[in-house]
């Protein structure tokens, strides 16, 4: 019989997951159906979305060569039944304190800088470069993990390297590039183009490094469609843009600068945002998300 999630010390919360103790080696990482934009965690759930995320992370952990955080499979009998298809038998991990973005494109807070600055976390750029650029190489940008309710802080590898060492931030760095480019070859073998994404690791208790957390989900990583890609203009996501369009759009009445809390997701965003979540399953793995555990169709 499978135990109730009640019977798990609770650890942590963050904006979309919560983790449980199971014993002394082992956590139960659950993904919510949350879903947060502009630091706010939203009143209103996507449907599935805990099951998307979950369902990518297995798929990528499983086919990436790198060590991960997997202590079981995805029916093993310590999941409770409630939580079953979006939730990962763990093992305890010491967390790194960076966020290691990597980018292949130029976006986001990335371009942002490089308008400002030339350089996007001390990385120089060529000149020229505009919305949604190639970049000549990915570039590995660290952030600061930021608490619920701050932003993450774009900073240096020397910070890096000041943090953990010159040997620690060579071996992320060298880590995130290499991961980032084999997952990026798979998503343009389906049609994708992987702009960028972030990883987090931990080390084990030999201090070797290992893929944690969730990996090259439509929450952490920016999926855009390879046909119609052009340079010098945003382009669509698999991701939860379409919510930050609609909060920042006419229709919500929400100002951006507000320290109001959005207000709630009419349904037929929210169900533009799974149909875009579970597409983005269905391209990168070739699998149907109807069938995946714990799913109703």
């Amino acid at each position: 019989m499978r135990p109730e999630l009640s019977q798990y010390k609770h650890i942590s919360a963050g904006k979309v997951r919560e983790i449980y103790e199971i014993d002394d080696n082992t956590l139960l990482m659950v993904v919510s159906d949350r879903i947060s934009a502009y630091d706010h965690i939203l009143d209103t759930e996507i449907p599935d979305k805990g099951r998307v995320l979950t369902a990518m992370s297995m798929f990528f952990f499983n086919n990436i060569d790198f060590p991960n955080h997997l202590a079981g499979d995805i029916d093993d009998e310590r999941i409770p039944e409630e939580v079953l298809g979006r939730a990962m038998v763990c093992k305890k991990l010491k967390m790194m304190p960076f966020e290691c973005v990597v980018r292949g494109y130029l976006t986001g807070s990335g371009l942002k800088e490089y308008q400002e600055t030339g350089t996007v976390c001390g990385i120089e750029l060529p000149e020229g470069l505009v919305e949604s650029s190639k970049l000549p190489e990915p570039i590995f940008t660290p952030a600061t993990k930021a608490d619920i309710g701050d932003h993450d802080e774009n900073v240096s590898f020397d910070r890096v390297v000041e943090k953990l060492g010159e040997a620690r931030a060579n071996e992320l760095r060298e880590a995130s590039i290499r991961i980032y480019s084999e997952a990026a070859a798979h998503a343009r073998e389906k049609g994708l183009i992987l702009a960028d994404t972030k990883f987090e690791f931990g080390l084990d208790e030999e201090g070797n490094l290992v893929l944690a957390d969730e990996v090259l989900t439509p929450d952490s990583s920016r999926y855009w469609p390879a046909d119609g890609y052009k340079e010098g203009q945003v382009q669509p996501s698999f991701d939860k843009q379409y919510v930050r369009n609609w909060l920042t759009g006419p229709k919500s009445g929400w100002d951006l600068d507000s320290p109001v809390a959005p207000p709630a997701l009419p349904g037929s965003v929210v169900e533009a945002t799974r149909e875009r979540y579970v597409e983005a399953f269905e391209r990168i793995t070739g699998a149907k998300f109807n069938e995946w555990i714990g799913c109703c169709v």
